[in-house]
């Protein structure tokens, strides 16, 4: 039986964006599958009383310097050269992340953050602007009819926010998180941990 990293998503997140591609790659490697948990990044911080790192090392001398220096290297070592951050971060999430747990295929799920990943942490895409979002999303196969009238749902609201309880409960405080099993990683930067767990390394 493959094993299954669950990733705890929120396209708001840039290193959620950052850990993308070299998750996809790790399961590739070690034989895993992926399976994406929509949750609600500004749900669980505030579930927690976590705050943005960028907000919360802000007065700590040094510390953001370095935070932009690690991106640097993780960018380098995986070659995300077009990598920018979003000029409109933090941004409101909701209809992104209820789209996405509308496409309730995991295949589907998969390739509208391989369409709108770019877009928001590339191209740097307004997330605002909704026809742009909704054309990209249709020309990659989405029936966005379809797809607004579910993710409009009080069904599919309702879900949202049981997966980010959900989260928090199973002790989740930000994103990207990740679980095997019972075994939760934090941050791009585990992925090593990952791997070693999935190799028995």
């Amino acid at each position: 039986m493959r094993p299954i990293i669950e990733l705890l998503f929120d396209f708001v997140s840039p290193n959620a964006y950052l850990v993308w591609h070299p998750l996809k790659a790790l399961a590739q490697r070690t034989g895993a599958d992926i399976k994406v948990t929509p949750a609600y990044l500004g749900g669980i911080m505030e579930m927690t009383g976590n705050q943005p790192p960028m907000m919360r090392d802000g007065a700590i001398k040094g510390k953001n310097d370095y935070t932009i220096l690690e991106i640097r290297r993780f960018c380098a070592r995986h070659g995300l050269s077009k990598f920018q951050i979003n000029p409109h971060f933090p941004f409101r999430s909701l209809t992104l992340q209820r789209y996405l747990l509308a496409a309730d295929e995991e295949a589907s799920r998969q390739w509208m953050m391989d369409v709108l990943l770019p877009m928001l942490w590339e191209d740097k895409l307004d997330p605002k602007d909704t026809k742009t979002i909704d054309a990209a999303l249709t020309a990659a196969g989405f029936e966005m009819d379809s797809l607004k009238a579910k993710a409009g749902t009080a069904a599919i609201k309702e879900a949202l926010k049981a997966n980010t309880a959900e989260a928090v409960e199973r002790g989740a405080f930000g994103i990207p998180t990740f679980f095997i099993g019972d075994e939760m990683f934090f941050g791009k930067e585990r992925l090593g941990q990952i791997e070693e767990m999935l190799t028995g390394a």
